[in-house]
């Protein structure tokens, strides 16, 4: 028996397709053959799956299982839940790896699987193996069991016992996503007062897409800070793993942002301690945790890649711009958004401020969104080359920890190949307008000099 994967669901991070085009039941099984494979020959025996709403996620799910039991794994299943529950059963039942079916925060014809092995992130190298595991029919036979646990309300729990003090008048948005019954059973047991929105959980995503990033989809949830005059407003992506927030006034806190609140009692328990975030971060975080006494430090964007980096330098705290942020100090080193937001409602307590207050506090800055420039796979990682072969000629200062990060006097911008799309990825920051306008001008210049032309897809 031999499989081969479509070479676009083989994402950096993760297994990701169309469902019925690039992804489907064989190629579920194929991974549970492959993982179990690899497990067993690594010395372990039993497996978590969970998964989130979507309507191809039970025919994947009976499929991965399916194969990760004929090469004698046996597997728990967790059933319908965020991602990060998941990594919850991974971290506390007697599992040595664990499985989400998940399509993240994609649109509702996608699927996927997020993987964890013996306790680390399973990604790049680790889903190429997969893939030629599959190519030569490289898979371990066995007869492995099956069973079920019921951990939503410990997890729930987990996450209350984060909690401390403040009682809060919260909307919270769950866009129809798999984070809904949790969010609903979270609001019972938290003082204050609470207001949800689309906590039933629907494939076919009625209401908004599932991504608080992009601000289009926190139209309902600034609508109902703003009727009931709630003090602040929460929304997760479509399998709860990052978080978006508003303030009182309806201004979007962004996951840079966010991370600068957290970080103050993070640093406070664990002072001089290092605190991560992506190269897509604002320089005023980077600022605000050394200001805190912290040694920020500025690390590749990809959840895989900064639990990683947060395992090899023990930082309590990381987090990234697209609102992953995750939690070592008094938690198990993962993304979730569901405890971003106890810690969050903490943070405040904590500081004796509103978030209004605590945005109101952060410098003004103007910055782009993520501008995004469609280019050939095979030229996307030699581009940024060639442009950081020309600024370091040209004496600019730059940062080659993601892409390349340039500093000058207005700001900085980057320019980044993204790991899982075709495409160029760049962001400016400055102090005014007219800085921005400069800095986005440095890039389309060297965007231009590599022969890419601003299209229409850019955004500004």
């Amino acid at each position: 028996m031999t499989h081969q994967f479509d070479p676009t669901s083989l994402r950096e991070y993760d297994i990701r397709g169309i469902v019925g085009k690039t992804l489907g039941p064989d190629d579920a099984r194929a991974i549970g053959r492959g993982f179990a494979t690899l497990l067993r020959r690594a010395g372990g025996h039993r497996v978590a799956v969970g998964r989130d709403g979507r309507a191809s996620s039970p025919e994947l799910e009976a499929a991965l299982v399916e194969g990760l039991t004929a090469s004698g794994v046996d597997v728990t299943r967790i059933g319908l839940g965020p991602t990060p529950m998941l990594y919850y059963a991974e971290a506390v039942l007697e599992v040595d790896g664990g499985i989400q079916i998940t399509g993240s925060h994609n649109p509702s014809d996608y699927n996927g699987f997020k993987m964890v092995f013996q306790h680390r992130p399973f990604f790049g190298e680790d889903i190429q193996k997969i893939g030629k595991m599959a190519a030569e029919g490289d898979w371990d036979e066995g007869e492995g069991s099956v069973g079920d646990a019921d951990i939503m309300d410990d997890y729930v729990g987990r996450l209350f016992a984060g909690y401390a003090g403040g009682e809060y008048r919260i909307g919270w948005d769950a866009g129809n996503g798999a984070a809904g019954p949790v969010v609903e059973k979270l609001v019972k047991l938290l003082p204050g007062e609470h207001h949800t929105l689309y906590t039933d959980v629907d494939a076919n995503f009625p209401n908004h897409h599932p991504d608080p990033t992009e601000e289009k989809n926190l139209a309902d949830l600034k609508r109902l800070v703003a009727e009931k005059n709630l003090d602040f407003g929460l929304a997760f992506d479509g399998d709860g793993d990052r978080i978006g927030a508003i303030d009182g006034q309806g201004r979007v806190v962004w996951g840079d942002q966010l991370l600068s609140i957290l970080a103050v009692p993070v640093l406070k328990e664990a002072p001089g301690s290092t605190i991560i975030a992506d190269v897509k971060a604002s320089q005023m975080l980077y600022d605000r945790i050394a200001e805190l006494g912290g040694k920020p430090l500025m690390w590749k964007t990809g959840h895989s890649l900064i639990k990683t980096k947060m395992k090899e330098t023990g930082a309590p705290l990381a987090g990234e711009m697209s609102g992953h942020i995750f939690f070592a100090q008094g938690y198990y080193g993962y993304d979730d958004a569901l405890f971003a937001a106890v810690q969050l409602i903490r943070a405040l307590h904590v500081a004796g401020k509103s978030l209004t207050e605590m945005k109101d506090a952060m410098p003004a800055l103007v910055n782009t969104p993520e501008m995004r420039f469609q280019v050939d796979e095979s030229r996307k990682f030699a581009i940024v080359e060639e442009v950081l072969d020309r600024l370091e000629k040209s004496g600019a200062d730059v940062n080659r920890t993601d892409g390349a990060r340039v500093q000058t006097e207005d700001g900085w911008w980057l320019l980044r190949a993204s790991n899982t799309q075709d495409v160029l990825v760049a962001r400016a920051e400055s102090h005014s307008q007219e800085g921005l306008d400069r800095l986005v001008a440095h890039i389309d210049e060297q965007l231009a000099k590599s022969g890419v032309e601003r299209g229409p897809q850019a955004g500004h």
